[in-house]
């Protein structure tokens, strides 16, 4: 029993913790229901939903046809007419097959109708290299979705911001899209157990405080950054934020950061170019321009597909050694 005031907490991974999540939520409200391929007999093409459908069902955890311009459509109608559809993409790539729906249709309904008709869609999605799955099941796409009006983009980092922000997506009467980082899904963390537990969609999270440079990262690169700030911790105090979510962002805790430190590294998985990185460091650079001592740097994804070879992909991929010589550009 947790003492009065503490939260009980249980080590799990990120692949658990969003299993407990849908799970919660699928017990908590009747008109939870999620669809996808393979997510039902199958478990997930990455064991995520594993044996679900065997507590709840074919009717609340549906196999679907492989065509996600289907199964987008259907949930877009499906909660505008009063459902949670929860919607599994096996990986984001394949978002570009349902951007008519997501775009013209998810993103703009409520607004065109006034407010009148609500949009309570969640869209799960993996992203990301390092499985040498190629180009076409490895891309980091999630700055399409943060850049579009009308929808919301997280990103957890951790198991604890996997499972509340994907219950606070499940709740929201907007459509979120939650951008699961495929490396990360065995990374342990400590969660909180009440059913009750959300993460605000908006709010960042400082996982680890410092006061010589911040580093806000995504995804994967939240543990890299963390492990890198801890290699450091001898000579360069290193300021770790998880952005969590990405649109809305969480502009006060960035500037209240680099304010402290007056250096910012941001490291995130996408391409470089008109991305995450130029949105964060725009954002610094509005806020608190005045308290930065260093020219802000970035650590991603070049401009390019992801390749098959794994040579060439741990080439292309950003890790903690980038991260590490950011940090050593600037201080």
């Amino acid at each position: 029993m947790a003492q009065a005031g503490i939260e009980q907490t249980e080590t799990m991974t990120v692949r658990e913790a969003i299993r407990q999540a849908l799970r919660e939520e699928l017990d908590r409200d009747d008109d939870v229901y999620m669809m996808g391929e393979d997510i039902g007999d199958m478990g997930g093409v990455l064991a995520v939903t594993g044996d679900l459908i065997d507590e709840f069902g074919e009717e609340r955890v549906r196999d679907t046809p492989i065509s996600e311009a289907g199964f987008v459509g259907a949930a877009t109608g499906a909660a505008a007419t009063g459902t949670r559809p929860v919607v599994e993409i096996m990986f984001s790539d394949f978002m570009g097959v349902s951007m008519e729906q997501t775009m013209n249709q998810m993103a703009k309904m409520r607004y065109m109708f006034g407010g009148k008709t609500e949009m309570p869609v969640t869209i799960r999605t993996t992203e990301g290299g390092g499985m040498g799955a190629a180009s076409q099941h490895s891309g980091t796409v999630h700055a399409w979705i943060a850049h579009f009006p009308g929808l919301k983009a997280v990103s957890p980092g951790t198991a604890e911001s996997a499972k509340g922000l994907t219950k606070a997506a499940i709740r929201s009467d907007d459509p979120v899209f939650v951008f699961e980082n495929k490396m990360i899904y065995e990374r342990q963390g400590e969660v909180p157990t009440d059913p009750e537990f959300t993460v605000p969609i908006g709010e960042a999270a400082v996982e680890r405080e410092g006061s010589d440079v911040t580093v806000l990262a995504t995804q994967r690169l939240v543990g890299d950054s963390l492990d890198v700030a801890e290699d450091l911790a001898g000579g360069t105090s290193v300021e770790v934020i998880d952005a969590r979510s990405l649109y809305p962002l969480d502009t006060d805790t960035i500037v209240e950061s680099v304010e402290k430190t007056g250096r910012l590294v941001v490291a995130d998985e996408s391409p470089l170019s008109y991305g995450i990185h130029a949105e964060v460091a725009t954002r610094a650079m509005e806020n608190a321009f005045f308290s930065l001592d260093a020219p802000i740097q970035r650590v991603g994804t070049p401009d390019t597909h992801i390749p098959f070879s794994p040579t060439l992909e741990d080439e292309v991929l950003p890790d903690g050694d980038d991260v590490r010589e950011a940090i050593g550009r600037i201080t």
